[in-house]
């Protein structure tokens, strides 16, 4: 019989494999993604927390000093004149971190600086915003006297005796502390200061109105006792990481989809299925009989290896043996198939007269297998002796792959063992083939008995084949028949032997001792097992 290619659901095309694998590929790519990028911005988040946190931390410690530097001169502008308190201004003023200039404010007017000396200027000209009615006030302005141009964080710290009496301070804005924080924090794309209404920010050289600033930040930060708020903006989960991330899970994916490919491929080469199958014992024998043209009985039957599997049902053979030739499973497969088929030859002795003859068919890599001859004896000694004859069914594959056909052959023949050449005109020059080896039987393809009655190319190849026959005086055997026209076109053509749905479909053990018991075998009727 030939063994077409098509494919069941236990043993899957190459593109159901490759379907698979993209599909588990394509989920592993989702999960990663997902997995991924939660794991990133939870990353980003806490570490957006902690400089936060540090950022809190320095600027509470900055003030802190500063204001420990300042506190000594809030009650100095109430009883000491700039002479007096000029030098101490100074060196506050030195070694103090970020100062621009300590001034001393009696009514709102600063009469003493650090940097200048006695001096006589409103503070309001400075900060026109201050208000020195508060305890603590704390302004952005744009630049100061002595430095135009540059802006300035002013600081008012009164005295508590006196409202209108105590210090204004201007502090340079040094952006390095920040820089160095947010230095590994890429996702970082700016910072703002902001007191009361205005604002100072990374992006712009001068003071901005705070409505002015994005909307979003990443991180508000407050400052405890001091009138200062600053912002984080960026990305939580910026562009170059998710572009990172998809990059990666694609490659990640594209490798699992492979592995997952590889595995599949790997599962199906060791035939696991097919060997856990044997072992189970989900295979059997089916027998189809053959009927002899010129009486109309029973001549024979053709055995036939079936596989039910537990979950998928039956298999059809075409699929599961050329899976096992492909995977190097046949020559098992074959040793299986003689253990059954001598299992039940012991069964159907009972009603099969001796000299019964039994085929098996055989796959061209078991004949050039080393351990074919010793199978074969082993399963001969296996069977019923002396009962029946066997023939071997090989099809035109087999003679062009092996070189050593003909050698092969005359060992058979040794053992008492008829050859029948298979699926005759479906595969190479079998004409040659005629004329090279002797055959017992010649069994024509179904595919021929199909065109009975249409025109096609198989007719005419069908006459002669069968007028071929004839003047060879081989013994056919059509395969296939279906119907009472396909019949009678070959009994007129000399056929010799047929099977087929027309006449029986393939049945069990059980099955064939009722058939041959409802149809009174007689003894001397032959059987064909092909």
């Amino acid at each position: 019989m030939p063994l077409p290619t098509n494919v069941t659901r236990l043993v899957p095309q190459q593109r159901k494999i490759v379907c698979l694998s993209a599909a588990i590929g394509f989920i592993f790519f989702l999960l990663f993604i997902v997995i991924t990028l939660s794991i990133t911005w939870n990353r980003h988040s806490e570490s957006h927390s902690r400089l936060a946190g540090y950022t809190q931390s320095y600027v509470i410690n900055l003030f802190g000093e500063l204001q420990q530097t300042l506190q000594p001169l809030q009650a100095a502008a109430s009883i000491a004149s700039c002479d007096q308190v000029r030098n101490d201004l100074i060196q506050r003023a030195a070694f103090a971190p970020n100062i621009r200039a300590i001034l001393l404010v009696k009514n709102g007017v600063a009469f003493c600086s650090s940097a200048t000396g006695p001096m006589s200027l409103a503070v309001k000209s400075i900060s026109p915003l201050t208000d020195i009615a508060k305890p603590l006030d704390v302004r952005l302005i744009p630049d100061t006297p002595m430095v135009p141009g540059k802006p300035a964080i002013a600081i008012w710290l009164s005295d508590a005796n006196h409202p209108s009496y105590g210090v204004f301070v201007t502090l340079n804005v040094n952006l390095t502390p920040y820089l160095l924080l947010t230095s590994r924090h890429l996702e970082i794309a700016g910072m703002a200061i902001a007191t009361k209404d205005n604002a100072l920010t990374t992006w712009n050289d001068g003071v901005v109105n705070l409505a002015d600033l994005p909307q979003h930040p990443l991180r508000t930060i407050s400052i405890p006792g001091y009138p200062i708020t600053l912002y984080f903006y960026g990305e939580t989960l910026p562009a170059r990481d998710v572009h990172v991330i998809l990059l990666a899970g694609l490659l990640l994916s594209i490798i699992a989809a492979f592995a997952c490919f590889l595995a599949l491929l790997l599962r199906q080469r060791q035939g696991k299925e097919i060997q856990l199958g044997m072992k189970r014992g989900e295979f059997h024998v089916e027998y189809q009989p053959v009927i002899e043209a010129s009486t109309g009985r029973t001549y024979g039957l053709e055995a036939l290896l079936r596989w039910t599997h537990p979950t998928e049902g039956r298999i059809p053979p075409d699929a599961f043996i050329s899976y096992a030739e492909g995977q190097n499973l046949i020559v098992p497969l074959t040793r299986h198939l003689f253990q059954l088929v001598a299992r039940d030859a012991h069964q159907l002795c009972q009603i099969i007269p001796a000299g019964t003859r039994l085929g098996i068919n055989l796959s061209p890599l078991h004949l050039s297998y080393p351990t074919f001859r010793q199978d074969v004896l082993d399963w001969l000694e296996a069977m019923p002796q002396n009962h029946f004859e066997y023939i071997f069914e090989i099809t035109e594959r087999a003679m062009v792959d092996d070189n050593s056909a003909d050698e092969i052959f005359h060992w058979i023949r040794q053992q008492n063992i008829k050859i029948a050449i298979d699926d005759f005109g479906t595969g190479h020059s079998a004409l040659i083939y005629l004329e090279k080896f002797k055959f017992d039987y010649l069994k024509i393809d179904r595919g021929f008995v199909l065109s009975i009655g249409t025109e096609t190319v198989n007719s005419p190849v069908l006459d002669a084949v069968l007028n071929l026959a004839q003047k060879l005086n081989l013994n056919t055997v059509a395969e296939g028949v279906e119907t009472a026209e396909q019949a009678l076109w070959l009994i007129n053509g000399g056929i010799t032997h047929m099977q087929g749905y027309l006449f029986s479909r393939p049945r069990t053990v059980p099955q064939l001792v009722d058939y041959f018991t409802d149809r009174s075998v007689s003894n001397d009727r032959t059987v064909l097992v092909g």
